[in-house]
């Protein structure tokens, strides 16, 4: 009896030990424990514009939970720029274990970190993130209540906007095509950029109220690059809604040629896109076959 329960519990203890090697962490190779050396030298460094460069590749390194802390740290550094980057990284690795803090610099103090999280709550399909860029580009909630006076001075403010309209045009927000316009009007001090780059940002967004935004963006008079943006946008939407294809055809007349070929395309797409729904898809025209010649 006392040799079955001695075996039973050499068993138990076999498989315990078996479990904790098998959950322990992967030993890392020398060429990993240098590459972190560096990358959190970097992250540590006195200068600013290395943590924020350090900050931002932590994004290229997918599936490691230490990559992801490692952002998460950087999410309270005392720079601005340093806690865009983290939160651009912790978008473009994937982390959707980070919703929650994301969701939390929604609240930081500088517009770039909220812009930046808002992004990556995007990328992670959190529909939230999109709440910021609608209010970036309608200057309102979609809720219908006021901006905080946080947001109203961030949306006024000129430099504040074109600092934005930098990182918006060659940072985390992407142009789309007009990734080259916006990052030459950026050299004219001009807060267009960022407003553009919200509004291809809304072009996924499945509220309704981010379509009509985008269909008055399509009008704004004064700032034709967002117009562009909002035709971007209205395409790649791909809602042939009667107020979409309206602006689409108000669009066709526009006196700016980027902005009526972008028109023009988002009201083909649109119509191909109204006709495949409808059952009512164009036929390519009949080919005509040559005619033979008769021989001489």
């Amino acid at each position: 009896m006392r040799s079955a329960v001695r075996a039973i519990s050499l068993i138990a203890v076999s498989t315990v030990a078996t479990l904790s090697i098998a959950q322990a962490p992967a030993t890392e190779t020398p060429l990993q424990t240098q590459a972190w050396a560096v990358l959190n030298s970097g992250l540590n460094d006195t200068n600013a514009e290395h943590r924020v460069k350090a900050a931002r590749d932590l994004g290229l390194i997918t599936h490691n939970p230490k990559a992801e802390d490692a952002a998460l740290t950087a999410l309270k550094d005392d720079k601005p720029e340093v806690r865009a980057a983290a939160a651009q990284a912790l978008g473009e690795m994937g982390a959707k274990s980070a919703d929650a803090q994301l969701r939390g610099m929604l609240k930081d103090s500088d517009p770039s970190v909220i812009l930046a999280a808002a992004y990556s709550l995007v990328q992670l399909g959190d529909d939230r993130g999109y709440d910021v860029y609608y209010a970036v580009l309608t200057g309102e909630q979609k809720t219908g209540t006021s901006l905080t006076d946080q947001q109203k001075k961030m949306l006024k403010d000129p430099k504040k906007m074109a600092a934005l309209g930098l990182q918006a045009g060659i940072g985390f927000v992407p142009f789309g095509g007009l990734a080259y316009t916006g990052y030459k009007m950026l050299t004219h001090d001009d807060t267009s950029p960022v407003l553009a780059a919200a509004a291809i940002m809304l072009a996924k967004d499945p509220d309704p109220k981010s379509g009509q935004a985008l269909a008055d963006a399509s009008a704004n008079k004064d700032k034709w690059l967002v117009r562009a943006a909002a035709f971007d946008a209205i395409a790649k939407r791909g809602d042939p809604d009667a107020s979409m294809l309206q602006a689409a055809m108000d669009g066709l007349s526009d006196p700016q040629p980027e902005v009526k070929y972008s028109a023009a395309a988002a009201a083909l797409h649109l119509t191909d896109i109204e006709e495949e729904r409808s059952g009512h898809r164009r036929t390519e025209p009949a080919k005509h076959k040559p005619v033979a010649q008769k021989p001489r």
